[in-house]
């Protein structure tokens, strides 16, 4: 758990609930210790760069989650088959995010979607934003975050977008390399077709994956 004698009332009370609720989730899988380590780990990963830190319990939360079903995946104990798709780019920030809001869009939960970024930045870019509210698709409940080993190891399918030598290579996995423009610092016009290529490519790989809509 993270040090809650440092956190307002309002953040100790979060991360108590937060804690509360993943040992429902993951108590039968994992042990409480297991738990608080990883939910202590992932407030650590935002800690130091959220520009608001009124929701880091909430993104520690959500990350560690994340993480505990890679892990349970790993490990045998919680895999339901479903495939899961890794998009990884520098920044996490607009490429694998819009990657993201289009897969779990067009999947409609017939796979898993999870992004991550070599050096992740701050916040999402607003650019991407608002170019993928243009096609009905709200990726504002997102945010960078980075890739850890059992992510890594969990994945089907790993896409990567310009991380070069910094994107991680496990033996064994599926891996893709989208070769797309670089969305930071241009305006919505010079996204869309950034946007519209990121959707022809994850139509074609969710067909690859079988997870296309009946």
């Amino acid at each position: 758990m993270p040090d809650l004698n440092s956190l307002s009332i309002d953040q100790r009370y979060a991360v108590r609930v937060a804690a509360a609720t993943l040992h429902t989730e993951f108590g039968g899988s994992f042990s409480a210790e297991t738990i608080e380590r990883f939910l202590e780990t992932s407030y650590d990963q935002f800690a130091d760069r959220a520009k608001f830190t009124n929701f880091l319990p909430l993104m520690a939360e959500r990350f560690a989650r994340q993480r505990l079903r890679a892990l349970a995946k790993v490990e045998g104990v919680g895999d339901d088959g479903t495939p899961i798709v890794l998009f990884l780019c520098v920044h996490n920030a607009g490429r694998s995010q819009m990657a993201l809001g289009w897969f779990n869009h067009l999947a409609d939960g017939r796979a898993v979607a999870w992004s991550g970024g070599s050096e992740p930045g701050t916040e999402i870019n607003p650019a991407a934003i608002a170019a993928m509210a243009e096609v009905g698709i709200d990726i504002t409940t997102e945010f960078p975050k980075p890739w850890t080993e059992e992510i890594i190891r969990a994945a089907d399918v790993v896409v990567t977008m310009g991380c070069g030598d910094a994107c991680p290579l496990y033996p064994g996995k599926h891996y893709e390399d989208w070769e797309l423009d670089d969305p930071a610092g241009r305006d919505v016009a010079d996204i869309r077709p950034i946007r519209d290529e990121i959707h022809a490519r994850v139509e074609t790989l969710l067909s690859q994956i079988g997870a296309v809509a009946s």
